[in-house]
Parts: structure tokens; sequence; C-alpha cells
């Protein structure tokens, strides 16, 4: 048996002494001050003195929003701190702002001291130093930004192309743009620099691969380069030009300084760029066809790249062919053959690849992209293709592309489609008459059917309208525009073609109504030109001649209602009315219906005067040249100085109101229509076709206005003796009674301020009937016959100006013959006729003595004493030619 062990007794800790007790404690508490603490605490109030010093007085001063001089903004801005730095720059802003005397009085030590922020490693401090030079600094100093100013900027811009940091570098190409933008003349003599170091920039793929917004800047800005190379390169002489002593860089010695080495060096450049330029699109391409997307940044780097591409290809190669052809030498044969072993070589390498398209499956909006992508494509193929060998596959295949794009068969979304067409297709219709000159008659006619098609579909706003019509216009017209298109470089089966554009001009034109004048603009001066460079005969001038009908209702439309519509004629522009006016003379035979809505066109009171006189003259030449009948061009002539409508309608009115008239005008227009008829032929022929329509035209009664000016025509062709036929003589006298009591009522509608004025234009409109009176002793007698029987019962219409109420009163009748009587005696030419006729004379004055006692008659007394006074007056004024008494009066 085991014994257990004995259970030990608890051993106990040895007491020790504690020498610091240990307190456990809260972390973050605050431990209470000691007890023994001395409070260092100081409690005082803030003392504000007032300034003393006079150097804080800045009243007058140009200061900022925050009370800083520009000399302290500028010292600020090279501050260690960059939010100090951007606060300067935002205070130079307000104060150039607000005092802009200071950046011109300044602007050597502003440039100076910004400039230093275009090296700034903030980019926040870049983009603002890029705002402030661009909307304030340079706008201000824009008359004033010469050679100095730019070269001192230029030099930090060089220097930012050339730093570590590759955003600096990236910036620095929109500062270049934006001092290029403002001083155009200094791109030159930078340009070889800019390009080297955008080659420095697309040969680090690094920086584009990882981050594509970074190659989408600097191609933006490359694009800007090159097209100012083709800005320069616009003002070319022409080849056709002797050029024998021109010197290359003449049309530029007052702008680009001596140190400018000349276009060969920039050849040079664009030589090497253009092959960094393939290969960053073949890497880019390569990328894009490996991934199912195209995004947004990498589709504008591509189309920035192939703008690229096109402007440095098309500008060195044509520069090599230019200088060539003057004789310069510079090695140039050696640069040429240089420049076809690498360039084109390499252009054409680069055009095989043609089209690009997606390897994967793609939506709606990425093929879109490649359609854009092969558009651009296209377009540096047919700017090229006069340098690169020809290949019949490869011209197949952008042939199908464009008659594709054409026909609409790039994409199954209608809108998407129409936006592509809009926007792109622009690009490739200039080339479409050049291809018809040079393709085989297969593909002419395919070519041609889908530009037909599409011309037709377009809608009125349409961009696509103008390339279409420029298009067209070499295509009617070749050999006219500086396209060298032959002649004869239509075949038959091409007319019919060209008959579907004609006819369509006329309704695009009605469709555009006023909504689109600069198109309008468009359309009449190709029909301008049609008209001009048709052939007699030729089927040209007989699809001219069917534009007539449609083009009736440009003018004006009239329904059997008699309700008119204006055409857009009248709301157009004048240019557009004058280039309108003048297709009119072109056509060879004028259609009834044309000339009569061009006449209600006419009488239609909005259309400019100038415009009216035009008119008048293009038909005149048009009858001349034998387009127009007599018979019409008469019956147009009539109409217009019968029927236009003259305002006030009222002869008399105060000379205030001409700018309410249009009598001036219409004075000018009768002038222009009698010369017009002088010209027509023989006085006597004219005589006879005119006086039936003018004699029908006054049984209307028209204003005083319209009667007057066919008078003055009837006295112009009429002789003496007086080619008035007897059977005409009858309707003429009664024309002219009730024309000569309607201007005798001027001065009836009594008026002691403007009597004087009244006595003139009584006077004016009587003249043309004194003189007929003179020329025929007849109608003489037949009128004052008429005059007569006016005296006691008048039963004519009144003219459209004459209240029927005053006219038919007694009293007023007798003193508007009266007033009739005596302006005739007036005139001393007259008085061999007048004392002829005493006895009809005689005969009213007796008729008028006779109402005085009459109680027949229901007039008051101031209806008497009128007459009597009116008779006095006749009488006085008749006695000095035929010496009559009372006695014989009676």
């Amino acid at each position: 048996m085991v014994r257990s062990k004995p259970k030990q007794a608890p051993s106990k800790k040895q007491s020790r002494g504690v020498d610091f007790k240990k307190i456990k404690r809260k972390i973050g508490r605050k431990l209470p001050p000691p007890k023994n603490a001395t409070n260092v605490q100081i409690k005082s109030k803030a003392i504000v003195l007032p300034e003393q010093s006079l150097a804080s007085d800045r009243s007058g001063l140009a200061v900022s929003k925050k009370g800083l001089t520009l000399k302290e903004l500028l010292q600020q801005s090279s501050h260690h701190n960059p939010k100090i730095r951007k606060v300067a720059l935002i205070g130079i802003r307000d104060l150039a702002l607000k005092f802009r005397s200071e950046i011109k009085i300044h602007k050597l030590a502003i440039i100076q001291k910004v400039r230093e922020r275009i090296c700034d490693n903030d980019a926040v401090i870049r983009e603002e130093l890029h705002n402030l030079l661009k909307k304030v600094i340079f706008p201000i100093l824009k008359e004033d930004l010469n050679g100095p100013l730019v070269s001192s900027i230029m030099a930090y811009v060089f220097n930012a192309m050339t730093h570590l940091s590759v955003d600096v570098r990236l910036m620095a190409f929109k500062f270049f743009d934006l001092v290029v933008l403002n001083c155009p003349s200094s791109f030159l003599l930078y340009a070889e620099k800019v390009l080297d170091n955008y080659g420095d920039i697309l040969r680090n793929n690094q920086i584009y691969l990882q981050d594509k917004s970074k190659l989408k800047t600097a191609l933006a800005g490359l694009v800007h380069c090159l097209s100012l190379l083709s800005s320069f390169n616009e003002k070319k002489p022409s080849y056709d030009q002797k050029t024998e002593g021109w010197k290359p860089l003449h049309a530029f010695e007052s702008k680009i300084p001596d140190k400018h080495l000349g276009i060969s060096s920039i050849i040079n450049k664009l030589e090497s760029l253009v092959p960094i330029l393939i290969s960053c699109f073949q890497e880019l391409t390569g990328l894009i066809r490996a991934t199912p997307v195209l995004d947004a940044v990498t589709f504008d780097c591509i189309l920035s790249l192939l703008q690229s591409i096109n402007l440095a290809a098309e500008y060195a190669i044509y520069r090599m062919g230019f200088h060539q052809g003057l004789g310069i030498s510079y090695n140039s044969q050696d640069m040429m053959r240089k420049t076809e072993n690498n360039v084109l070589v390499l252009l054409k390498k680069f055009l095989e690849g043609f089209p690009i398209y997606p390897i994967h499956n793609s939506s709606e909006m990425i093929d879109d992209r490649y359609f854009i992508l092969n558009v651009k494509i296209t377009e540096i193929f047919f700017h090229m293709s006069k340098w690169i060998d020809d290949d019949a596959s490869l011209m197949e295949r952008f042939l199908i592309f464009i008659e594709n794009a054409l026909a609409g068969q790039i994409c199954n979304n209608v809108r998407s489609l129409k936006m592509l067409q809009e926007n792109y297709l622009t690009r490739l219709v200039p080339f479409i008459p050049g291809l018809v000159s040079q393709m085989m008659s297969h593909w002419k006619v395919r070519l041609l059917q889908a530009f037909t098609v599409t011309f037709k579909d377009l809608k009125v706003n349409s961009k696509l309208n103008t390339a279409c019509l420029s298009a067209i216009e070499e295509m009617l017209l070749p050999g006219q525009k500086q396209n060298n298109l032959p002649p004869d470089f239509f075949s038959s089966d091409i007319l019919s073609f060209q008959v579907t554009w004609m006819r369509e001009l006329p309704e695009l034109l009605l469709r555009l109504g006023d909504k689109e004048p600069s198109m309008s603009k468009v359309i009449l001066n190709l029909q301008l030109r049609i008209g001009q460079c048709s052939l007699v005969k030729s089927y040209l001038a007989q699809e001219y001649d069917s534009m007539q009908i449609p083009l009736s209702q440009f003018f004006c439309t009239f329904i059997d209602n008699g309700d008119l519509h204006y055409g857009p004629f009248d709301k157009l522009p004048r240019d557009c009315q004058e280039l309108a006016v003048s297709c009119l003379y072109y056509f060879s035979c004028f259609n009834p219906l044309l000339l009569k809505s061009l006449t209600l066109c006419f009488l239609n009171c909005h259309v400019d005067s100038s415009i009216l006189l035009r008119i008048i003259e293009v038909l005149h030449s048009s009858f001349k040249a034998g387009h127009v009948q007599i018979a019409d061009q008469l019956c147009f002539l009539i109409t217009i100085i019968a029927r236009l409508k003259v305002f006030p309608e009222k002869s008399y009115y105060r000379k205030e109101d001409d700018k309410f008239s249009n009598r001036k005008t219409f004075q000018a227009i009768t002038a222009a229509i009698c010369s017009s008829v002088t010209q027509m032929g023989d006085n006597g022929m004219i005589f006879k076709l005119l006086l039936p329509i003018i004699l029908k035209e006054m049984s209307t009664k028209p204003p005083l206005d319209n009667m007057y000016a066919m008078l003055k025509m009837v006295v112009m062709l009429d002789s003496k003796p007086t080619r008035l036929p007897e059977e005409f003589m009858g309707t003429l006298g009664h024309s002219l009674c009730s024309y000569l009591i309607a201007a005798a009522f001027i001065l009836v509608e009594n008026n002691d301020e403007m009597h004087n004025q009244q006595m003139l234009m009584c006077q004016y409109f009587i003249q043309p009937c004194i003189l007929l009176f003179i020329g025929s002793e007849k109608l003489l007698n037949l009128v004052l016959g008429l005059l007569d029987s006016a005296v006691v019962e008048y039963d004519q219409a009144p003219f459209s100006h004459s209240g029927a109420e005053s006219m038919f009163e007694l009293s007023n009748r007798v003193q508007a013959v009266a007033s009739i009587l005596i302006i005739m005696h007036k005139h001393v030419r007259l008085h061999p006729r007048l004392s002829s006729s005493r006895a009809a004379i005689k005969t009213i004055l007796q008729k008028i003595h006779g109402l005085q006692p009459s109680k027949e008659k229901s007039m008051n007394l101031e209806e008497r004493h009128r007459i009597q006074c009116t008779f006095d007056q006749l009488q006085t004024e008749t006695n000095k030619l035929h010496c009559w008494n009372n006695e014989d009066l009676l």
C-alpha cells in the first residue's frame, strides 16, 4: 500500500517595502496639474494702432483686390510656396482686367517674370499661367506682341520642352500653340526646334502606352503646327505664272527674322517626322485590335496621328516638287530622291493596311469610330495618289469604301448614319469630280449614282450640301473652275445625272426658303454660272430654260381665287436677290408664268428700290438679246407704272414724311421705264402698241401718281402733230377729265399752311395734260366739253385718293373746274389752243355764273359765297386772254 505524501503548507511571500506606488491610468486622459504648479498664462486685450507710415497709403495706385501692387505680385509669383504663386497670378489677372494700361506700360517686366512659371513643377500653376496669357495678357498686348517679347517667352518654352518632367514637356507645347496663335508670323522661325521636340516625345512610346491622354495633348498641338504650315503653303505663286526671280521667303520678309534657314530644313524635319508618326499609328492600331473596345482617348490619338501624317507628308512632298519646278538648287534632286525612298514608300506600306476594322465583335459606336478613321486614311490616299505608284487593287478598295459611304452602307442606325455623313463625307465629296474623270465607265456610273442619291436625300440645312454643290459645279462646268478637268470628259451616259442635278437646284432653293441665306446664295451662284457657261441650244441651255417654271414660285405664287403668296425672294439678303435677278438674263425665251410671277413680286412694297431698278435693267437687256417678246415686255412695264402702289396716297405731305414715302422711288422707276421704252425701237410703232394697254389701265382709275406716269409716257412717245388715233380720242378724253378733276381736288382740300405746296403738286399733275392739249386741239375741246358737263352733274367714279362725298358736292366741283382753267390759262404755250376754244370756256363761265341766282339748288350761304369767289378768280384770269366783260357772260 502506497503511502500518500503529506500535504505541504502554503508558502508565504516575503513582504517587501514599496518605493513608488504604480497608478494605472486610462490612455488619453489628461493629467491634472500638480498642486504646486505656477500659472504661466498671460491674458491681454488686442491694441489696434492707426497706421502712420506714408508707404501704407495706396490711394491712386493700381492694386489688386487684396491691395497688392504689380511689383509685389510679380515678386510673389516666384515664392517657394505654390499657393502663394497661384494667388499672385490670380492677382495679376485681376489687376490687368481693372488697369489695362499697366500691362502695356510694364509689358516687358511682366513677360520676363511670369515666363519663369512655364517650367513650374506644379501643374495648377502652369495651367493658371496659360489661362492668364490666353485670356488677359496676350489679348491686351495683341498689337504690341513683337519679336523681343515672343523670343523672351520662347526661350523658356524650349527650356520646358527639354524638361525632365513629361508633364512640363507636354505643357510646353500648349504654350507654343498659344504664342503662335497670337503671333503666327513667328512660327517658321521656331518650326524646326518644335518638330524636333515632337519627334522626341513620340519616340518615347512609354509615355503614350501608359497615359494616352498625354499623347492626345501633344498630337493636338502637332496638328495645329502642321496646319499653320499648310496656311503658309496657300501663299504660294501659281504654277502657270512666270516665277523668274522669285525668292522663296520674299512674301515673309517683313515678318520672319533673317536667322530663319528656309523651307528646306523644315522639309528635312518633316521627312524624319513622318516615319515616327506612322510607327506610332501602327503601335496604337495593334493595341486596339487586340481589345474589343476603342476608347475615346485612343480614338482621338489615332485621329490626330492621321491628320498629322496627312499634313506633314503632303506639305513635304508638295514643297519638294514646288521648288524643283522653280529651279531652286539646294541639292533638291537628292532630297527628292531621299523623300521618294523614305516618305512615299512608307506611305504606300501604310495605306496597304486599309481598311482598318476590329477583330472582335463591336458595338455601333466602335464601328462609327473605325469608319471615321478609314475616312481619314482615304483622304490621305487621294491626297498622295498623284505621287504614289498606281495600284489597281488598292484603288479598288478605296473606291468601294467611297461608294458604300455615299450609299449609306456603313451602319444600320439611320440617325448615326446621317451624323457620319454630315460630318465626314464633306472630306470625300471633293475628290469625286477627279475620280469620275479618271475612272473607267462602270466605276464612273457607280460613283455618280451613289453621289446623286446622297445629294437628293440631304436635308436643307445639311453641311454636306455645300460640298455637293461645289462638286456638281465642277462636273457640270468642266474646264471652268481651276480643277484641270477636260471639257469633254463626260460621256453620253453621264448626261442623265447632270439633268437630275440641275432639276434639283430650284427645288432645293424653294425648300430652303429664307432660313439659310448662305446656302441659297451658293445655289443661285451655281445657277448663274450654268447660265453664263451654257452654249446656245445645248442640252445644258435647254435644262436651264426648264428651270423657269419652278423658279416662278421663288418670286411669287398666285392662286385662282386671287390670293398671293410671295416666295422667299423678297426676304433674302440683297446679294442673293441680285444673283437671282442676274440669272434671269440667261433664259433664252422668257416663260409668261415666270414674267407674271416676277411682276407680282415687283409690286410688293418690301423689295429694295435698287433691286427693282436692277430687274428693269436685266429685262431690258433680255429684250435686246431677243429673250423677251415685245408685247410681254410692254405689258410688264405698263403694269409696273400703273399698279405699283405709292404711299402716302395724298400728293402733298411734309418734308419730314419723306422717310415714310416711296414717291421718289416710284419716280426713279418711272424714269427707268421711260428710258427703256424709248430704246425698244421706233417710237411710232411702240406708241401704237402701247396706247391700248395704257388706256385699259387708265379705265381702272389708278391713283394720281400712276396716272401721271402713264400720261408722261404717252407725251414722251407722241409727236407734233399728234399720233393719237381718232378711235382712242374719246376714251382718253374721259380719262383726262376725271384725272384733272381729281388733281384739282388737291386745292379744294384747302390747307392754309400747305397751300403753296398744294398748288405746286396740282400743277405737277396737270402738266402732262397741258402738253397733250398743245398737240391736239380736238382733245382739248373734248375735255372742255366734259368739264362743262361736270359743273352741273358729275357721274364719274372718283379716283382712289378722292372721297366720293366731297367730289359730288356742287361747290367743290365748281372750285375744281375753275382751278383747272386757271392753271391752263397761266401756260403761255397753251394760249393759242385756248383762244380757239374760247366758246367752250365761255360756256363754262356762264354756267358757273348762272349757279348764283339759281334757286333750284339747295345751297347754303357759305357755298354761294365760295362759288362767287371762284367765279371772280376765274373771270379775272380768263379776261387776261379773252377780254370778256360782264355782259358777255350773261
